[in-house]
C-alpha cells in the first residue's frame, strides 16, 4: 500500500496543516509587569476559540517569557479542548525532560538552544548529537509523547533521524523567511522542498516553524510537501497586536487553506 504521507503536498490525502500558535510572546510582555495580564491562557483561549489546532510553548530554563505555571495552567486549559495538541519544545538536556514527564503534552520538539540564545537559529547535528538524543527519545516515547526533531534543511540527515527514532523534524524557516520575496527565494525552497521528500520517503512527518507569517506561509506551503504542523509566535503576536487574536488567527488559517487548494485556485 502507498505511504499516505508520500504526496504533492496539494492533494487531498496531505490534508490540511494545522497551525499551533506560540504563546512564549504573550508571556514575554506579561513579565514586564507584576501584574498578571496579558494573560497566557486567555491568549490561548481565544486562538482555539478562533480555530488554532495547537498551542506551543518553549519554556527555557531562565523563564525569561514563559514560565513552569504557563505550562501546567496549559495543560489544565487543554483538558477543555481533548482535540488540540499541545507541543512543549526547547533542550532535552536542559530542562524539557522535566516538563515532559510531568505534563506528557501530544508532542515535544527537541531543540539544540544554548540557555543564553534569545532564540533558535540551528538545527541538531547528526549524527554527532545522536548519543545524546537517543535515550531522551526512548523515554519520551515511554511515555507516550511524540517527538520531532528541530533540523535544518538537509535532506541528507533525514535517514539519521529516521534511525534515532524520532517521528517528526520541524523544519527551522528562518533561511526561508530571509530569503521570501528576493531572488534567492526559489533556490532556497527547493532545498526545504528535498528535505520534505526526503523525510516522508523516510516515513517521518514534518512540521515548520521559524519566522513564518501571513506574508510567507502560503508559497512555502503550497512548495513543501507533507507539512502536518506549522508553529508560529512572534509574527502572530505581533499581528494580534494590531488585529487581535481573532481576526489573526482567521488570517492564518486563510494563507493555510489557499496553499492546500493549489496554485489554480
Amino acid at each position: 500500500m502507498m505511504n499516505p504521507l508520500l504526496t504533492t503536498g496539494l492533494d487531498a490525502q496531505r490534508g490540511v496543516t494545522k497551525l499551533s500558535v506560540n504563546v512564549n510572546k504573550v508571556a514575554l510582555l506579561r513579565n514586564t509587569r507584576p501584574l498578571g495580564i496579558p494573560s497566557v491562557t486567555r491568549a490561548a483561549t481565544l486562538c482555539l476559540e478562533a480555530g488554532a489546532q495547537g498551542i506551543t510553548v518553549h519554556p527555557r530554563p531562565d523563564e525569561r517569557h514563559i514560565r513552569a505555571h504557563d505550562v501546567h495552567d496549559l495543560a489544565e486549559l487543554l483538558k477543555q479542548w481533548p482535540q488540540i495538541e499541545y507541543n512543549i519544545e526547547g533542550n532535552p538536556l536542559h530542562n524539557l525532560m522535566d516538563f515532559v514527564r510531568k505534563v506528557r503534552p501530544h508532542q515535544c520538539t527537541f531543540v539544540p538552544d544554548e540557555k543564553n540564545q534569545s532564540t533558535s537559529d540551528h538545527g541538531w547535528t547528526l549524527p554527532q548529537d545522536a548519543a545524546r538524543l537517543r535515550p531522551l527519545i526512548d523515554e519520551a516515547h515511554s511515555l507516550g509523547v511524540r517527538v520531532s526533531l528541530f533540523m535544518d534543511p538537509i535532506p541528507e540527515a533525514m535517514r539519521a533521524v529516521r534511525e534515532l527514532g524520532a517521528d517528526r523534524v520541524e523544519l527551522y524557516t528562518e533561511t526561508y523567511a530571509r530569503a521570501h520575496g528576493t531572488p534567492e527565494q526559489v533556490a532556497v525552497l527547493a532545498g526545504f522542498v528535498s528535505t520534505a521528500q526526503a523525510a516522508l520517503r523516510e516515513g517521518l512527518g514534518v512540521n515548520a516553524g521559524h519566522d513564518l507569517n501571513r506574508d510567507n506561509l502560503a508559497d512555502f506551503l503550497a512548495a513543501v510537501p507533507g507539512v502536518q504542523e506549522v508553529s508560529i509566535g512572534h509574527a502572530l503576536v505581533a499581528d494580534a497586536l494590531e488585529l487581535g487574536y481573532t481576526e489573526t488567527i482567521k488570517d492564518y488559517l486563510r494563507c493555510i487553506h489557499r496553499a492546500a487548494l493549489g496554485p489554480s485556485k
